[in-house]
């Protein structure tokens, strides 16, 4: 029985899923995080950028962002703060086209990337360094931590102890169709920018004549995701790589946390038969928090994800 019981509640003048959203998103600042970067050049020939954040420990956290995000979002930073505070290493890693230069190939990054975070995580134990990796996942990246954990589970290094997620679509077709314009339109025109650097580099593959940025996720997913990384169509990407299908398999203890009211997800979203049925996977849903929100004072810059993740990770199993 993995369902647990929330103690997150948002504040009072957070007064509904998308204030709790919008205003961590547009506003919150974290600063003095100090990142040393590193260019990971992958096999394809291409690369993936890290950023460390490193305070001389046998365990580090590998953090994995949003749509549209990167290392320097303000809930990946958070994170790497409070968990450089416990003593713990941190790695945030940008996908393919996040880190502010363009890959080198057609394909890019997708919801379904888990074989980057595999590399990613293999050269983090190539250093010689960890004894113990945890994973940390927002959003787009909690699918990827999720289907990473249980497409493959004999494959996963025994280093990796633990793993939390937030906010994750692990049923994409039905997240696809719930999201509406108000956030779509933002990561098609943040998206259209990406693909006119692709189009720069592929003119004869990629074809920008009638891109509408009023699109559906469907219809994005369809014309440009699935064809530029291997998929037949939209429903063919959304059913490979959607994490629900994997939560069954899960072999180290892992939390996911959705909010109820995050406008982003699904009620597919909510996997309880899937908890209730795998003792090492956790479903925690608070009525409140938004989509990658979770503030507790937002206006002191404290989050209930954050306090969350050490929780989970570092403290509930000692």
């Amino acid at each position: 029985m993995p369902v647990v019981p929330s103690a997150y509640k948002p504040p009072f003048y957070l007064l509904n899923g998308h204030f709790q959203t919008i205003l961590p998103g547009l506003f919150r600042q974290v600063r003095d995080v100090p990142y040393v970067r590193e260019r990971l050049p992958t096999p394809d020939n291409d690369f993936i950028d890290v950023d460390w954040s490193l305070v001389g420990s046998e365990s580090v956290v590998i953090l994995s962002h949003g749509l549209e995000g990167d290392s320097e979002r303000s809930y990946i930073k958070g994170m790497v703060k409070i968990f450089n505070s416990r003593g713990i290493d941190a790695l945030a890693w940008n996908y393919r086209s996040c880190s502010g230069e363009p890959n080198r190939l057609l394909r890019s990054y997708h919801l379904g990337a888990s074989d980057d975070l595999d590399f990613v995580i293999r050269h983090a134990l190539q250093t010689g360094k960890y004894q113990q990796v945890y994973l940390i996942g927002f959003s787009a990246g909690g699918n990827i931590t999720l289907k990473y954990l249980g497409e493959a589970p004999e494959q996963v290094p025994q280093q990796v102890k633990r793993a939390i997620v937030f906010s994750a679509p692990v049923d994409l077709k039905g997240s696809a169709q719930k999201i509406s314009k108000i956030y779509s339109r933002r990561f098609l025109k943040s998206l259209e920018l990406k693909l006119q650097e692709k189009r720069a580099l592929f003119p004869d593959k990629v074809d920008l004549s009638d891109y509408n940025p009023l699109w559906s996720f469907p219809e994005f997913d369809e014309r440009y995701t699935a064809p530029l990384h291997g998929f037949k169509s939209a429903d063919d990407y959304y059913a490979r790589a959607s994490s629900k299908q994997f939560l069954k398999n899960i072999r180290i203890p892992t939390l996911l946390v959705n909010a109820k009211n995050d406008p982003f997800l699904s009620k597919g979203c909510f996997p309880v038969q899937e908890a209730e049925q795998n003792p090492n996977f956790y479903l925690e849903a608070p009525s409140g928090g938004g989509h990658v929100g979770f503030a507790i004072d937002f206006r002191n810059n404290i989050y209930y994800s954050e306090i969350r993740a050490v929780q989970f990770l570092l403290e509930e199993f000692d």
